[in-house]
């Protein structure tokens, strides 16, 4: 078949399976498998070269690395340096330890077959386990925390996991690039990653356009991951560390909304080939041995992260129901079969049962989630962790950190009030830093940046960019697809006010309007009035002229029928003024 007919099977398979299975609660990477078990040899093999297409694919876990590291937040790591080391170690060590044992004992492999395996299966699948989480509300609660300081745990182990599997390859070690080059490449990436890769981002962003800022997110990601697979070391190790290097610059959203989209097709396209790539004769062949080790592999994972829970004092439900979510095996489990198979450390029987039992046993994940929840009413977490406010998710963004938002900000930060900022001004941006504000580089009219800025989380948008028609955009944008989010405007003009109600947002502050009232009071003072008949002056035309603007918005006029409404408001004005005198005479 040719490349472009490949490319529509992959395509109609993922579009076909993929819903099917989210919509049975089984998840995407299921449904992904699935569909390259259909398409692949052991069923209708309408795509005949799986190997080809799985080395391909392999920029998608690159990516997954890339992103992983985006948003493991340094500060954040620290912070959780007790949960990840004490309960995301315990758990990569004992079920390792025990499924290396079981390996080693009951199946007879070799001390390093059974470690790559036992390592292999050790870890979870991160988008499996908190796409769960989430659906189940759990993610945000002490439980939920202990479960994603394993699965923090486990990102960060993979790279040392996949070097572990290298070094233990039988093969000539010389022939590779000596040590001091990987050194090297390491150090390499590091000081780029400190001190080129933002100013050559801000570069683009001021003289690029969006292709190219997608050009220089993967230029980035690819460039770094082959760089140091030249050096000796793993593409995913350079992504991986690529991306946590920049996790503070003020590019992290943009960067991560732009490799996204290649994240998720090549993510797809990878589980379908390893789909393609399962040996269906071995559950035929072996069905007792395949089925019985994924549900070992479920039970043994489940209950070290149930002990490991209620050591950490969790009640026994909320214990069962996080390890059945993290009980299976994950994606980097595909990662290290494959690299150990090709570098010669397992053979190629182990790897394609350890891949198919991996498979099964996150078949079984969601339906004994799923069992869990209806047998012990259990789906929502318990009525005390609702009442337990998030403080560290920003509840408040803001679009434009000008003159305008910097106000707001800096008010906000006064009061430990946390708030995402996007600016597409990268001059500003650096500026800003200097002061300590966190601002981060981006297009806030952009609804896919918006939601990798976390907007689904904010209860409150301030709309302070300058451009009246990006500004506009902007509301509709966020009033269409998040109708719970308070929106409150910079207004600049009069038309601003009106466009604004007519988009349905009437929380609005007029740029110059409230400096101008002041300044016509102090001018009335000055010309002769005194500071009561200045200041109620001044009031009475506010409130004509608020009503003037609410009805030029509410009506929906023409200009010139503005117009003619502003010339009857002129007289009306006056004759308002004339009674107000004729009162302060008397």
């Amino acid at each position: 078949m040719s490349l472009m007919g490949s490319a529509v099977v992959f395509l109609v398979a993922a579009v076909v399976a993929v819903p099917i299975f989210r919509k049975l609660k089984l998840g995407a990477i299921l449904g992904y498998l699935v569909a390259g078990v259909v398409i692949g040899p052991s069923v209708m093999d309408w795509v005949n070269d799986p190997q080809t297409i799985l080395h391909i694919a392999e920029l998608g876990v690159v990516f997954l690395l890339f992103i992983i590291g985006l948003e493991l937040d340094p500060k954040q790591l620290w912070d959780m340096r007790k949960k990840i080391m004490l309960t995301g170690g315990s758990q990569l060590l004992f079920s390792t330890v025990f499924i290396g044992a079981m390996c080693l004992l009951l199946l007879s492999l070799s001390p390093v077959t059974a470690l790559v395996v036992g390592l292999s299966v050790a870890l979870s699948s991160t988008a499996f386990a908190v796409q769960l989480m989430e659906e189940h509300r759990v993610l945000k609660t002490p439980p939920g925390q202990q479960g994603f300081s394993i699965l923090l745990m486990q990102d960060v182990a993979v790279i040392p996991i996949l070097l572990l599997v290298a070094s233990l390859s039988p093969g000539d070690v010389a022939s590779g690039p000596a040590w001091w080059v990987s050194v090297l490449a390491l150090c390499a990436v590091l000081v780029i990653g400190r001190f080129l890769i933002n100013p050559f981002l801000s570069l683009i962003s001021l003289y690029g356009n969006s292709e190219v800022m997608t050009a220089s997110a993967l230029l980035i990601v690819i460039a770094t991951a082959l760089g140091m697979q030249d050096a000796g070391l793993s593409m995913g190790m350079g992504a991986f560390v690529a991306g946590i290097l920049l996790a503070n610059s003020s590019f992290k959203h943009q960067l991560e909304t732009e490799i996204a989209p290649f994240k998720g097709l090549f993510l797809g396209l990878f589980f379908i080939a390893i789909g393609m790539n399962l040996n269906l004769a071995l559950l035929v062949s072996e069905p007792l041995f395949i089925l019985g080790a994924s549900v070992l592999l479920v039970v043994v994972k489940g209950g070290v992260i149930f002990a490991i829970l209620k050591v950490a004092k969790q009640n026994t439900t909320d214990a069962v129901r996080i390890g059945l979510m993290l009980s299976q095996g994950g994606e980097f489990a595909f990662v290290v079969m494959s690299q150990a198979e090709v570098t010669g450390v397992i053979e190629t029987l182990i790897s394609q049962q350890v891949t198919l039992i991996v498979g099964i046993s996150m078949a079984l994940t969601s339906p004994l989630v799923i069992l869990h929840s209806v047998w012990f009413n259990s789906k929502n977490c318990p009525a005390v962790y609702d009442a337990e406010p998030d403080e560290k998710e920003p509840k408040v963004l803001i679009a434009g950190l000008g003159r305008f938002g910097q106000v707001s900000a800096r008010i906000l930060t006064a009061n430990k009030i946390p708030f995402i900022a996007l600016d597409k001004d990268p001059e500003q941006i650096e500026f800003l830093k200097k002061f300590g504000s966190k601002v981060f580089y981006g297009d806030a009219s952009r609804l896919d940046l918006l939601r990798t800025a976390g907007i689904s989380k904010v209860k409150v948008l301030l709309i302070a960019i300058d451009n009246e028609q990006e500004a506009l955009k902007i509301a509709y944008l966020v009033r269409d697809h998040f109708p719970h989010i308070k929106i409150i405007a910079r207004a600049r003009n009069r038309m601003s006010v009106i466009n604004y109600a007519r988009a349905g947002i009437n929380t609005y502050v007029r740029e110059v309007f409230p400096a101008g009232l002041k300044a016509a009071e102090k001018l009335l003072q000055a010309y002769g009035f005194d500071e009561d008949r200045a200041t109620r002056t001044v009031e009475v035309f506010a409130k004509h002229d608020d009503k003037l603007v609410n009805i030029s918005a509410t009506k929906n006029l023409n200009l010139q029928q503005m117009i003619d409404i502003n010339e009857q408001g002129k007289s009306e004005l006056q004759s308002l003024f004339e009674k107000d005198e004729k009162g302060i005479d008397r």
